[in-house]
């Protein structure tokens, strides 16, 4: 298989893999389940959906900010607008496009900042170091939560059991993990030596974090950032009566397992909504209504993203163009 082929393959795979899961899910639905969750959409609470999408508006503002603090250290301080619009476009393309977005906002700021692409790009990078630390420890916590849990039907309710179960569990692991990756570091294997490059690569960048001029502002807005896309999430459960007394949990849970599904198809067409609901489903949520969640929760953020990006495609050019008068 040449090099053209495997990229058409990659690229057109998560779509169909989407479209699929999309036809599979609704499939299985009888008359009375599509009923069910038209009935769901029709009766949601949507202000509850408006104020998830104010809290994505807050992390893309954040994130754009943020940006700054990257980028000021090599002697640039692009317009907050351009940074705010290139990172709106970034989320556009990326439906479309995995990981394309990312190379539209570099070129975006080059073009519109003069922000040398390659400058651009390598701050992107270090951003997804700061997200990527995010994501694990919110993995980290939903575990965590879940390990409580399993500890709860082990253990009953007797809670110093289930602590010294959640730090055992937690030691091992450390353990385990430590000793794999001292093991992998001396693998001859081309495949090995990547993934502990991209570690190694991962540490390093974490390690810059804490060394940056701003560094507290940059974590901040990191947290920030996080906090809004689990606001996000959060606020939703209200829109449903069905879904309105989810315990914390679940939450996270449901928000880790949403997030994950992003990285199968793009912007987690078809596996969004599968997933998300598969999570809510195992916390005694019916069906539909879990269903309903997961097409809302996707539904409200692709658009949101569809119109915020094309407006910033649309505006960025008319918006330095009046900028140089």
């Amino acid at each position: 298989m040449n090099k053209k082929i495997k990229k058409t393959v990659l690229l057109i795979l998560p779509i169909l893999l989407g479209v699929f899961l999309i036809w599979y899910s609704l499939s299985k639905l009888s008359p009375s389940d599509v009923q069910s969750i038209k009935t769901s959409f029709k009766t949601a609470n949507y202000w509850w959906v408006a104020l998830s999408l104010l809290f994505g508006i807050l992390s893309h503002l954040s994130r754009a900010y943020r940006w700054q603090f990257l980028l000021e250290p090599l002697g640039y301080k692009p317009r907050f607008a351009n940074s705010v619009m290139a990172v709106l476009i970034a989320y556009l393309l990326n439906l479309f496009i995995p990981r394309s977005g990312e190379i539209a906002r570099a070129a975006s700021i080059k073009k519109y900042e003069n922000i040398p692409f390659e400058k651009g790009f390598g701050t992107i990078v270090a951003e997804r170091v700061a997200d990527v630390i995010m994501l694990f420890s919110i993995i980290g916590l939903a575990f965590f939560l879940q390990a409580e849990l399993i500890g709860s039907y082990i253990f009953k309710d007797d809670s110093q059991s289930s602590w010294l179960y959640k730090i055992a569990i937690l030691v091992a692991l450390s353990l385990v993990g430590y000793f794999i990756y001292r093991i992998l570091q001396k693998s001859k294997n081309p495949f090995i030596i990547k993934v502990i490059s991209f570690a190694n690569g991962l540490l390093d960048g974490a390690k810059s974090i804490f060394t940056m001029k701003k560094k507290w502002k940059f974590i901040f807005h990191t947290v920030f950032i996080w906090l809004m896309y689990v606001l996000m999430f959060y606020v939703v459960t209200f829109a449903l009566p069905e879904t309105t007394n989810l315990p914390f949990e679940a939450i996270i849970v449901g928000f880790v397992v949403g997030g994950l599904s992003m990285a199968l198809t793009n912007g987690g067409l078809g596996t969004y909504p599968v997933f998300v609901a598969s999570a809510l489903i195992l916390y005694n949520i019916e069906d539909n209504p879990a269903r309903a969640f997961g097409w809302i929760m996707w539904t409200a953020q692709t658009i949101m993203v569809i119109v915020f990006g094309s407006l910033s495609f649309i505006l960025i050019p008319i918006y330095n163009k009046y900028q140089k008068k």
